[in-house]
């Protein structure tokens, strides 16, 4: 029964069998859910249908739970995690499991007295449940295997860009602060300045009047149009090497994460 749950509740490969309609209920829950967050945001939706979101909240959830459970204690027959009950503890703390945790989790907090102010920010976690789609998108897994390769390099082009915004920030607040003390009255403050101008965006609602900041903000703005080119150039690169790997090697299993190699003619 345990290989069985393990089974189902695996990506399928093949459409029509018992998985892959499993899947396809999952994945039409999801954006279900995610569709009744957004309505909800209306005032005079959530009012006139308030008894229908809460029965269908009601019925999601239960659902999560249980997936929750059997995901949780069928990990042991991934390879990764055989070992018994350690096994399943290290599963549990995976980031895939840990967003259909959170996907449930606000909904029981009431019951064990959590506070309802508290209750209504962590409501906003309900949000995760579009993330819970990451397993059934092969692209999406994609993208993390792109991000965790280039972790390191990301790491440095965004410390970098963190020194110069402080840096930026600073000359910016010494230069204007005695012209707009109430715009630059910090280098905190300032920060904000930084950042729409380092990122090009350049709301406007803060801008350097002398002309010193003026010439240092042009400068600035210049810089930033090549420092978050760093990081885009960054993922491509990885994009392109790992395409190519795929190619070479083929796909990979969406429960382990192995390789599976293509077979070939030489075979």
């Amino acid at each position: 029964m345990k290989e069985k749950i393990y089974y189902i509740l695996s990506v399928s490969k093949k459409p029509g069998d018992t998985s892959w309609y499993f899947d396809i209920f999952i994945i039409t829950l999801i954006i279900l859910n995610v569709l009744a967050i957004v309505l909800e945001s209306i005032e005079h939706v959530r009012l006139q249908y308030q008894t229908q979101f809460d029965i269908f909240e009601i019925f999601s959830v239960v659902i999560f739970t249980v997936e929750y459970i059997l995901r949780v204690w069928t990990a042991d027959l991934i390879p990764t995690y055989k070992k018994p009950l350690t096994g399943n503890l290290k599963f549990a703390l995976t980031p895939l499991a840990l967003i259909d945790l959170l996907a449930f989790l606000p909904f029981y907090l009431p019951f064990i007295g959590i506070d309802l102010r508290l209750l209504r920010v962590l409501r906003i976690f309900r949000i995760f449940r579009l993330f819970k789609i990451a397993r059934y998108v092969e692209a999406l897994s994609f993208i993390n295997s792109v991000f965790k390769k280039k972790k390191e390099e990301l790491a440095i082009s965004l410390i970098f860009t963190a020194f110069l915004l402080l840096i930026s920030s600073a000359f910016m607040y010494y230069v204007e602060n005695e012209a707009q003390p109430e715009n630059f009255s910090s280098i905190p403050g300032t920060m904000w300045w930084g950042i729409a101008t380092l990122t090009t965006v350049g709301y406007g609602d803060i801008y350097p009047v002398t002309p010193l900041g003026q010439f240092l903000g042009g400068i600035i703005a210049i810089i930033g149009i090549g420092l978050f080119a760093l990081p885009t150039g960054i993922l491509a690169s990885g994009f392109s090497d790992e395409i190519s790997k795929r190619k070479q090697q083929g796909d990979y299993c969406a429960t382990c994460g192995q390789t599976i190699k293509v077979k070939t003619d030489e075979y």
